[in-house]
């Protein structure tokens, strides 16, 4: 018995058959309803300036050609170099030739469906994309995820996302048959690669979930948790199994992650069980169970204290 992914309307959602352990990023993911959307490009050459407004999505900026700049608030100016990725959450930012100009409003250029934008030459190629999200849940993983990180071409971990974005170039400028599809994968597997990139290169410490789930002990934990979580996990339950104390594990966890571990449990069974609601249809108590409330008062009572309405209207 396996849990497999499926692909409905371009969105990634999950088959459930077991109880397996899971990967907590996939679960993620597959429940938020995760997909790939907007796959841009930008070319261009001479002095330029162009801002961009904070959405709720996880966005991908990857230097194909020439070099560029890019400025985030409270945050010194970055040049990115061909081959670079940096992924974005939500915040506001700025790609510029040079930091010190005034930017122009970049998003009306990519309104009514327009994905490739020039100015003036092709010094400086990019392309975009990014994983937006079916959920209202969104904020769960964006809130735990640093604003901006920055993945270098240079990074002798880098050589699989160098071919990755090759691949991703090659398809966008052939668009051959099956292209949109590839472009489609293509897309998501190389944010996921960035993220290892990254991880590998930096280390988990302020990548906040991202970074605890490479924690070897707060990872097991993670991945305890969502791969049974109706299970009444306690922070002793927890902390032994990491081979941790109690006290330790807590901080640790607390630390990485930015919330506690029984908090985190609990926003994450909520958030499970408002998707089963709005896309199953499920009853309330056969939801409730699912998610580890034996009591269907005390299960709406935790939905109500986190959504601010009962569950009833989740349907």
């Amino acid at each position: 018995m396996r849990r497999r992914m499926l692909y409905a309307s371009g969105t990634m959602v999950l088959s459930q058959a077991s109880k397996a352990p899971l990967d907590p990023l996939f679960d993620v993911l597959s429940t938020l309803g995760a997909r790939s959307v907007r796959r841009t490009r930008f070319e261009a050459a001479g002095d330029w300036a162009l801002a961009f407004p904070a959405l709720a999505r996880l966005k991908f900026v990857a230097m194909v050609r020439g070099e560029c700049w890019i400025v985030l608030p409270d945050r010194a100016a970055l040049r990115m170099a061909a081959g670079d990725v940096c992924l974005i959450g939500t915040t506001p930012f700025v790609i510029a030739s040079d930091p010190a100009l005034e930017p122009g409003d970049g998003a009306p250029l990519y309104a009514d469906g327009c994905d490739v934008v020039r100015r003036g030459g092709n010094d400086c190629v990019m392309l975009g994309g990014g994983i937006s999200f079916d959920s209202e849940g969104a904020d769960f993983l964006l809130e735990m995820l640093p604003p901006f990180m920055h993945v270098e071409g240079v990074s002798p971990s880098a050589s699989a996302m160098a071919k990755m974005l090759g691949l991703l170039e090659r398809e966008i400028e052939q668009q051959g048959l099956g292209g949109s599809l590839i472009i489609e994968r293509l897309t998501e597997v190389l944010l996921v690669e960035a993220l290892r990139v990254h991880l590998s290169d930096v280390g988990g410490e302020g990548l906040g979930w991202v970074g605890a789930l490479a924690d070897r002990q707060i990872g097991h934990a993670l991945r305890l948790m969502h791969g049974d979580v109706a299970r009444a996990f306690t922070v002793a339950d927890l902390a032994a199994a990491t081979g941790m104390s109690r006290s330790a594990f807590s901080a640790r966890f607390t630390s990485l992650v930015g919330k506690a571990p029984l908090e985190y449990l609990r926003n994450w069974r909520m958030i499970r069980a408002r998707e089963m609601l709005r896309q199953d249809g499920a009853r309330v108590d056969v939801v409730g169970l699912a998610v580890g409330y034996a009591s269907q008062s005390a299960f709406c009572h935790a939905f109500k204290r986190m959504f601010g309405h009962p569950p009833t209207r989740g349907r």
